[in-house]
């Protein structure tokens, strides 16, 4: 084809073999949402196959994101409940977590439903079980340290009334309501 030829808005065959290639590669090696692997297919179509034109790129990741739909290998909200999960065990806040949801492109009532049943004291212990703050503190508390310890759990997402209510806690009753959190 020369340059002056317009592109036909339909992929070809071989394209369209590579992006359900390119999609199951994908979705083999880690969980995607909706928008990550539109997103990826459209950008590495645009890479691999030279003078592609805007609407086969997108009909490609279209086409992707429907293969992964119809096989069942992509969906937003198990993306989501999984995602929140992990966050809340690592110690990040419902509104953290729903802002990394977010910014993947999950969708707001999506995002809502999986973060509606998360306990921010309890991702709020685990941030302080692994930061080493309030019971799990294994240096002398002063008021620069419970300052830094206070503004840290505001950081992290947190309200002061759940990061007061972690410090002020015995390290016995922190990791009981660790290991009660655990079974949930």
């Amino acid at each position: 084809m020369d340059e002056e030829t317009p592109q036909p808005d339909t992929p070809t065959p071989r394209m369209l073999s590579w992006a359900r290639n390119s999609t199951i590669y994908r979705l083999e090696r880690r969980m995607h949402t909706e928008k990550q692997l539109f997103d990826a297919i459209w950008r590495k179509a645009r890479q691999k196959f030279e003078n592609i034109s805007e609407a086969q790129a997108g009909a490609l990741a279209d086409s992707a994101v429907k293969f992964a739909y119809d096989n069942k290998a992509l969906d937003d909200a198990a993306y989501a409940e999984i995602s929140t999960r992990s966050g809340m065990r690592h110690g990040r806040s419902k509104r953290a977590i729903a802002q990394k949801l977010s910014q993947k492109g999950v969708a707001r009532s999506t995002v809502a439903a999986a973060v509606a049943e998360a306990d921010d004291f309890h991702a709020a212990l685990a941030l302080a079980r692994k930061r080493a703050f309030g019971p799990f503190r294994k240096v002398a508390l002063d008021e620069k340290r419970k300052a830094k310890e206070l503004s840290a759990f505001a950081r992290a997402g947190f309200s002061f009334d759940i990061g007061k209510r972690v410090f002020e806690m015995s390290l016995d009753e922190a990791q009981e309501a660790l290991d009660v959190g655990r079974s949930l």
